[in-house]
């Protein structure tokens, strides 16, 4: 049985990467499917967000979280990874350029995250013809629907090779 992650890496593989002239604003992205557990949350406080509700279920019972809760920085790398390998098909990688982020729900050990984005603005840039600037609003929700994280960022793009001298030619024409 081939998992979701590899079915959805299997998807992204036949669409291709994407350039900014592939790219509307409304455009919608999800991602393949990553199940958190208690191991995961307590490796990646131990090495990058040692706090006592990241480590251990009974310190977490007496914070806001209720319990155990993933650092919002593992969440935000199991965001990235899923839109790198399942989600997002930039060509060239996603490049972020700057970005706003929140955690209105805490991650459980028992979650199932992916990603679902949507292009909010497209720039073209007027000084580096070869690329351009898309903003994209993200949701990394669990297996329930409840939004985890969201993201706001701007992403720098590519345009297809070649594209930027079609469009410089098409203009030295008319």
């Amino acid at each position: 049985m081939t998992s979701p992650l590899a079915a959805a890496a299997a998807l992204l593989a036949q669409r291709g990467p994407l350039y900014l002239d592939d790219i509307a604003v409304g455009d919608r992205y999800a991602s393949g499917e990553h199940a958190m557990d208690e191991a995961q949350i307590k490796d990646f406080a131990a090495q990058f967000d040692p706090q006592p509700f990241h480590l251990d279920d009974a310190a977490g019972r007496s914070t806001l979280f209720g319990g155990l809760a993933a650092s919002g920085w593992h969440t935000a790398a199991i965001t990235m990874r899923l839109q790198v390998t399942t989600g997002l098909p930039i060509a060239g990688g996603i490049i972020g350029a700057g970005a706003e982020i929140s955690w209105p729900r805490p991650t459980r050990a028992s979650d199932v995250l992916h990603v679902v984005s949507e292009v909010l603005d497209i720039q073209p840039s007027k000084s580096k013809p070869d690329r351009g600037m898309v903003t994209v609003r993200s949701e990394t929700r669990n297996q329930h629907g409840e939004v985890l994280q969201l993201s706001t960022v701007r992403i720098v793009v590519p345009r297809r090779p070649g594209a930027t001298a079609e469009a410089s030619n098409a203009g030295a024409a008319s």
